[in-house]
């Protein structure tokens, strides 16, 4: 059965790309330009222009139009006006949902649960594809290792694996089954590539990435969606060791193309294009045109430098119809997957209600997954409304649908969110006193004048609830940060809330790792929620009062001191590690002290060698233990599989997930190796007093790297591994890997 399934997908496959050419043929040059064009909506709104230009067969795709009425009329015209009815891409941001809101990315990622991407995703295609968007901007996977960089809210973390896992669920949820089937809509993997080590974590800056670290860690999660059948690709905004990313044909070619073998397209960011010439890559449109289309830039979005000049860059010479030929059948090919061509329009009737039910409760349930615990003095919460009277919620995120939402959720309405304030009101009912104030206008806010009612609210409550962290506004796009501490007098508040020695627990809504060392010891509990959502109030009220013990783990390190960044846990040894012993803090230095070199090793005088929260790191109300690891074996020969065990209990007093995380080391390497990296995780459920053991399954080939040559291969050695609940264990046993024989 699966041979024939396999050969009907290769002889449709097949007629599909003969239907392809055959309609190359008749095109004109001006025709196939126009499919290279996409070009933004005008928000229901069909303009003479837009219009004609669709009839006139000069433009391929439309992005930003979400009204039905009026993609299902830019169908109709593209498919009955223009001369060869060839229907149209609609394109749209659906980044963490669409009517529906998700976490941020960065907090799905938190999750630690490719399922739940997956249903997130899903749900955010079936709402989309009622709107008439049939592809997507998403999913964003560029490695986050600087939380200064406004758009780490919408990556996956700063993990390779992680990242690729969660990928490719993502992939899997936009695209579903088959493309062709209702409610599927194309996924567009960004930003290729490496535009998450901009310097300085400025958006749109340089990035400076050695081949082996590109490729190793940068490339990882693209080739997870490309395997994962993406549709297509985004170039990124930023240059690649001194060649912007839209004209990088190491990259577009010799990587995308030759190496990996893809066979859909590659859309521009915005404007990308024509901002070659702003790099200073080009002295013009006409010379920026050619640059990306001889790179494989298959279609530009938003600028028209490809609509003025590649016409005339054919006619001169510059440019074969050969590569205008293979361009727009990248983008045809994608067209025919998606189906478009056998039914462009959208048909609302087959497709679910946004906001249903069954849409809101996974969101809630994607937001109590991404939710981390990272303190829980003398266990604060949960909290028991039997045993609390009074309630003091406080600050600006308290009751604020928008905000809840995060970056980048252009669709969403914040009159559907719930906010924490009306859950927690709810929940409590009339046996608990709820008292509210903001406390603040906003999170920046530096005004003191709510300050008062706050600490008011706190000394007739028998615990405080603070909602705090940044605005939705100060994270994503072109919103970096030069200094990642709460913004605004929030660390002020916190201490004076914490003067009143109420018990307080504060709840950061973020889409970034924040610095909270100056506040960390002022508060009894710790919450830290990310931007999570339209279902943030009932979420964070069902972790509040233990209706579900928080699960999630730290996708990203979060620093001491904005000083510290980059810093992430699968960093390089050195030759001058710390260890214990050998780092001494700005204040325990002698006055006067000798200055020498030896026993010297890498570290911040002011910060010293360790993060705040390490990477995988997160607290549950129950107990869980770690013992007992071991090898199936003492070595292994390449081509072979080990398996890691340990034993895990829970000896806390309730029931609670724990994600099980296994770390492997290469100690010697034709190339440096990192301290760890993590190579699996289990999300794994244990009653009170359950014990069970954890497995991990590793083959030689998930120890492969890139090596000095650039080769993907396992390199024989000695290789330590761990299993515990971050990246921080030091539960190791150790295996050898060598030759066959």
């Amino acid at each position: 059965m699966f041979q024939n399934n396999n050969t009907d997908i290769m002889e449709n496959e097949m007629t599909s790309e003969r239907h392809l050419q055959e309609l190359l043929w008749e095109m004109t040059l001006e025709e196939k330009i126009g499919q290279l064009s996409l070009v933004n909506g005008n928000g229901g709104h069909i303009t003479d222009h837009l219009r004609h230009d669709i009839a006139g067969g000069r433009t391929g795709a439309v992005l930003n139009e979400v009204d039905v009425t009026a993609v299902n009329e830019l169908q109709r015209i593209a498919v009955e006006d223009s001369r060869l009815g060839i229907p149209l891409l609609i394109g749209r941001d659906v980044i963490h949902g669409f009517k529906t809101v998700f976490p941020v990315p960065l907090g799905q990622a938190a999750a630690w649960n490719p399922e739940i991407v997956k249903e997130g995703a899903r749900i955010s295609a079936l709402e989309a594809a009622a709107s008439g968007v049939n592809w997507t901007y998403a999913p964003m996977v560029d490695i986050g290792r600087d939380p200064r960089w406004g758009r780490v809210a919408e990556t996956l973390g700063e993990d390779p694996f992680l990242t690729s896992l969660l990928t490719a669920a993502m992939v899997a949820g936009f695209q579903g089954d088959d493309l062709k089937n209702p409610g599927s809509i194309a996924a567009c993997v960004k930003h290729f590539a490496g535009y998450g080590a901009s310097e300085s974590g400025r958006d749109y800056n340089t990035t400076n990435i050695p081949e082996n670290e590109l490729r190793n860690v940068h490339l990882t999660p693209f080739k997870a969606a490309l395997d994962a059948g993406v549709a297509s690709f985004m170039t990124s905004f930023s240059d690649l060791d001194g060649i912007p990313a839209s004209a990088n044909e190491f990259l577009l070619q010799q990587i995308l193309r030759e190496e990996w073998q893809y066979d859909g397209f590659v859309v521009s960011d915005w404007d990308s294009i024509r901002e070659l010439s702003v790099h200073g890559l080009t002295a013009n449109d006409r010379e920026a045109a050619f640059e990306a289309a001889n790179a494989g830039v298959d279609m530009e979005m938003a600028s028209n430098t490809y609509a003025a000049h590649l016409k005339g860059l054919v006619e001169d010479g510059l440019l074969p119809i050969e590569k205008i030929d293979a361009m727009v059948t990248n983008i045809l090919r994608i067209k025919s997957r998606l189906g478009l061509f056998d039914n462009p329009y959208t048909e609302t009737h087959a497709l679910p209600v946004p906001l249903n039910p069954n849409h809101l409760e996974v969101a809630k349930r994607a937001a109590i997954e991404s939710a981390v615990l990272l303190k829980n003095e003398n266990r604060t919460l949960p909290l028991a409304p039997s045993e609390v009277a009074s309630i003091g919620v406080i600050g600006p995120l308290a009751d604020d649908g928008y905000e809840q939402l995060g970056t980048w959720i252009f669709d969403g309405d914040p009159d559907a969110s719930q906010t924490p304030l009306k859950s927690i009101r709810e929940f409590a009912g009339e046996s608990v006193d709820v008292h509210f104030a903001r406390a603040m206008e906003n999170t920046r806010s530096k005004n003191r004048s709510g300050f008062a009612e706050a600490i008011e609210v706190a000394w007739k409550s028998d615990v405080v609830i603070l909602f705090l962290g940044e605005e939705s506004i100060l994270s994503g796009e072109a919103h970096c940060r030069a200094d990642i501490m709460l913004p605004g007098n929030q660390e002020t508040l916190i201490k004076e809330i914490a003067a009143t020695g109420k018990p307080v627990v504060l709840v950061v809504m973020a889409g970034r790792p924040l610095v909270l060392t100056e506040v960390l010891d002022k508060v009894d509990a710790l919450l830290y929620m990310w931007h999570p959502g339209t279902m943030a109030g009932p979420a964070i009220t069902d972790l509040l009062f233990g209706k579900v013990s928080p699960a999630g783990k730290l996708p990203v390190t979060f620093p001491r001191m904005t000083g510290q960044v980059p810093i992430y846990y699968s960093h390089k040894m050195t030759g001058r590690p710390p260890v214990s012993g050998t780092v001494t803090l700005i204040d325990d230095i002698e006055s006067r002290a000798h200055q020498v070199s030896l026993g010297n090793t890498s570290f911040h005088l002011d910060a010293g060698k360790s993060p705040l929260f390490p990477f995988g790191y997160g607290l549950s109300y129950a107990e869980f233990h770690y013992s007992d690891i071991r090898a199936s074996a003492h070595e292994i020969m390449l081509g072979e599989s080990i398996t890691i065990s340990a034993e895990l209990i829970n000896s806390g007093d309730c029931e609670a997930e724990e994600v099980a995380q296994l770390y492997i080391r290469d100690l010697v390497g034709s190339v440096t190796r990192p301290v760890k990296e993590l190579k699996g995780f289990q999300k794994i459920r244990l009653s009170l007093g359950e014990r069970t053991t954890v497995t991990f399954q590793i083959h030689t080939d998930d120890l492969a790297f890139y090596n000095r040559r650039m080769q993907l291969a396992t390199e024989p050695g000695t290789f330590h591994a761990w299993i515990g609940g971050s990246s921080d264990t030091e539960l190791r046993c150790e295996f050898e890997v060598i030759e066959s024989n």
